[in-house]
């Protein structure tokens, strides 16, 4: 999102009670409060909860930190000076809730660019913490945790795929509880830059992105052959999201609406089909699309429709818990443990 032109959302759970009736257990539970910042390639996110594990405050603002880092390998200063910005505007949030425990990570437009640090030194005098770099195996695995800690056991094996701006992690667990992730060097912000440049893109352009992101998805199954055995596919971050809002007509974001809904694999291929054959003024003009994803939904909506394909899922379950709350989970309890 370009600047000024961010759009902020942001949730407060009904059930959450107002803090001025809870008394002296809330003021303990808020005074544990925790937070976790997920900077991503395409957006820069922010979740704040209490001790007790309530959604205090849940944020999300296209940054898209990662322009042009497939390209040229290294971070923009104008994407640097938009997250910062963000980064600020979250800090006084974190400070206004009176958080005790804060992490903050960033993922694979980090992972990539040659100049991280120009990036990363002002980002930790912002936040007044350093912000963590992860492997694509950790981003992974807090995702998973965060992607299922809602779902029930039934639905085991899970693969939980987050499809994000630089790079799509797709995860599981074994018998015995350890996981198995790989991070694949495919998203909708890399797709987009890298194959597309006609408005709306060619079906060459298309063809070429397909055949690349099911080259690299067959290798992905061929060589974590577990991934295949889930018996549920478990879709997180913002490109599902957005199909899942087109795919049920809302105008606006409700979380109670998206998450944990299904959304059928030919239901990914029909929107894909629709978005790809229209300009990007005519994508970002359908209601429900949000404005500054609408450069990169083709591209997102591909990869998703790939991962569904290689993996044999008919439908995926769309949770809106993700790294963020994998990452929350952690700082109030603690690593989890392999069972």
């Amino acid at each position: 999102m370009g600047g000024g032109r961010a759009r902020h959302r942001s949730e407060r759970l009904r059930r959450a009670r107002p803090l001025s009736v809870e008394g002296s257990q809330a003021s303990a539970s808020v005074d544990r409060a925790v937070a976790a910042i997920d900077c991503g390639t395409n957006s820069t996110r922010l979740l704040i909860a209490a001790g007790d594990g309530r959604t205090l405050d849940r944020r999300m603002l296209i940054t898209r930190l990662g322009a042009g880092v497939d390209r040229s390998g290294r971070l923009q200063p104008a994407a640097i000076r938009r997250t910062l910005d963000v980064l600020e505007e979250y800090q006084r949030a974190i400070s206004a809730a009176s958080v005790v425990n804060v992490r903050a990570v960033a993922t694979s437009a980090l992972r990539d660019a040659a100049n991280a640090p120009s990036f990363l030194d002002p980002a930790a005098l912002a936040l007044g913490t350093e912000l963590d770099v992860l492997s694509g195996v950790e981003e992974g695995r807090l995702s998973y945790r965060g992607a299922t800690s809602e779902l029930s056991r039934e639905g085991d094996p899970y693969l939980v795929v987050d499809v994000g701006g630089g790079s799509t992690e797709l995860v599981t667990v074994l018998v015995g509880g350890s996981i198995e992730v790989i991070s694949v060097d495919v998203g909708c912000v890399r797709v987009t830059e890298r194959f597309f440049a006609g408005d709306p893109p060619t079906g060459a352009e298309l063809r070429a992105a397909r055949a690349h992101v099911r080259g690299l998805l067959d290798g992905a199954r061929a060589g974590r052959p577990a991934l295949a055995d889930a018996r549920t596919i478990v879709g997180v971050a913002g490109t599902v999201s957005a199909l899942t809002m087109l795919s049920v007509g809302l105008e606006s974001y409700d979380r109670s609406a998206v998450h944990h809904a299904r959304l059928a694999r030919s239901e990914v291929a029909r929107l894909l089909d629709e978005l790809a054959a229209v300009t990007l003024e005519e994508r970002r003009a359908r209601s429900g699309m949000e404005h500054d994803r609408a450069d990169v939904i083709v591209g997102g909506a591909l990869v998703l429709l790939t991962v569904l394909q290689v993996f044999d899922g008919e439908e995926l379950v769309v949770s809106e818990s993700d790294i963020l709350d994998g990452i929350v989970a952690e700082l109030l309890e603690g690593p989890a443990q392999a069972s």
